[in-house]
């Protein structure tokens, strides 16, 4: 593909893998406004969130699976499709019940998205760009992480708390086709869709969430909280007894003896529990006790999600240089401090100046990890396997977000914000040690350095180029 191809082809995939990566945190700078509105409280507030998060991590590695099956041109422009119903579906719900199950329909459309996004973007390029593909890859998710609060504030504060999902709308009605012309079919090794592990996985974690957030709720909770999760326990143990059974898992059992890949998920599971958990809570803050607006509040937070955009570049230029495991530990070492300045600052009363140099370092800590993170699971496995890698990392990624906002709830229910911010800080520096724990194997002085998946040659079967 010539260059000016690859450069549509790189567009085609990140414009949707934008519009997904921004509802993330799009509606944290509107929850204040859609609970007076709709009329929910905290634990509602929590599945406006998390109902999006638990569907798109849930049905990720299935939409791996089914973009190496059937095609993931195929797969990636459906999800377009369902994800931009899905946002109409949300701008015009009017109870809390209808926004929480479109925003799942919403994580749907985005699993197919995500998952088939980095493997359409790799294969588009020449061998020796992958690297710089990959980085174009996280830089995009990390803007659309950065704006998605600023985004939600602005258009909150400015028309409605409804055209934040309406502005989704244009967005899809460029990319589908978009991707349509650009994109060319590919798919993998053909692995039959393993549909009972992926609803006993999805289950489990949703009981578990659901276990978590029941037992803030006051009467009955205890008993509501043990159900769920003995529930989640037996679920994840019929998954397991599934996964070791079944000729064909939803993650090839060697790839669980990959030391790079098993320990950059485990970061990646401390890495977003804490951020997802702690910007949930702090935007809220910035809205209460700070008396900002959303708009206000979104702009606020802005050094630390928009730190990304000048970290991710810089750190992806480094990850062969330095090694993926230690930028991941530094950038876990310098979330965990920024949070630990946050939990020890934010109070009734605070100036903004003092917080900001915490969502600063925070933010090029999780620069840090957006670069070195995918690029270090997707250097740990072969090139047929790309897909498969980029959909579990997301997955335990987004479980990750899900576990912390609903932990973190619980903490701050009974020991307020600072509780909350640094027990997020306590895991997110625990992870630091599943990066330092990833060696580095250089090659030999004066040998030929070993062929990475990111530079061999493609043994996908894409399908020839339509004439541009």
């Amino acid at each position: 593909m010539r260059r000016t191809g690859a450069a549509w082809a790189l567009a085609a995939t990140s414009l949707p893998m934008f519009m997904v990566a921004v509802d993330n945190l799009v509606v944290t700078n509107a929850l204040a406004v859609i609970a007076a509105d709709l009329g929910t409280g905290q634990a509602g507030l929590q599945w406006v969130v998390n109902g999006y998060i638990l569907a798109f991590a849930g049905l990720l590695l299935a939409g791996a699976a089914l973009g190496d099956r059937i095609g993931r041109r195929t797969v990636f422009t459906w999800g377009i499709a369902l994800f931009t119903a899905a946002s109409a579906a949300c701008a015009l719900s009017q109870s809390p019940g209808a926004l929480i199950a479109a925003r799942a329909v919403q994580g749907v459309g985005a699993a197919a998205i995500l998952p088939v996004s980095l493997t359409l973007a790799v294969q588009a390029v020449a061998p020796e760009r992958r690297a710089l593909a990959v980085g174009v890859w996280g830089g995009v998710n990390g803007l659309g992480i950065a704006l998605g609060p600023p985004v939600g504030g602005l258009v909150t504060q400015g028309l409605d708390w409804h055209w934040i999902f309406w502005v989704n709308l244009p967005v899809g009605a460029v990319a589908l086709p978009l991707a349509r012309w650009a994109l060319r079919e590919s798919r993998g090794p053909k692995r039959p869709l393993d549909v009972p592990g992926t609803l006993l996985v999805t289950g489990a974690v949703v009981a578990a969430v659901w276990a978590i957030v029941a037992s803030a709720e006051g009467e009955g909770a205890p008993v509501r909280s043990l159900a769920g999760l003995l529930a989640a326990g037996a679920l994840l143990a019929a998954f397991a007894a599934r996964q070791r059974r079944t000729p064909h898992p939803l993650v090839p059992r060697h790839l669980y003896r990959v030391r790079a890949f098993m320990l950059s998920n485990a970061l990646a599971l401390a890495m977003y529990f804490g951020v997802f958990g702690s910007i949930f809570f702090l935007a809220q803050f910035l809205q209460g006790p700070m008396g900002y607006s959303p708009l206000e509040a979104g702009l606020r937070t802005l050094p630390w999600t928009a730190a990304p955009l000048v970290a991710v570049p810089l750190a992806s230029a480094l990850v062969d240089r330095v090694g993926g495991g230690l930028l991941q530990a530094a950038g876990c070492l310098m979330q965990a401090a920024a949070l630990l300045w946050l939990a020890v600052v934010a109070r009734p009363g605070v100036s903004y100046p003092a917080m900001a140099g915490a969502m600063l370092l925070a933010g090029v800590g999780m620069g840090l990890v957006f670069a070195a993170n995918p690029a270090t699971v997707i250097g740990s496995v072969a090139e047929g396997e790309h897909n498969v890698a980029s959909g579990m990392n997301n997955t335990v990624r987004e479980f990750g977000g899900a576990l912390g906002i609903a932990v973190l709830t619980v903490v701050y229910t009974h020991g307020g914000l600072r509780s909350a911010v640094l027990t997020g800080a306590a895991v997110v520096f625990a992870g630091a040690f599943a990066g330092l724990a990833i060696r580095r194997t250089p090659a030999p002085p004066g040998s030929a350095p070993a062929p990475s998946p990111l530079r061999s040659a493609p043994s996908d079967r894409p399908e020839p180029s339509r004439p541009r």
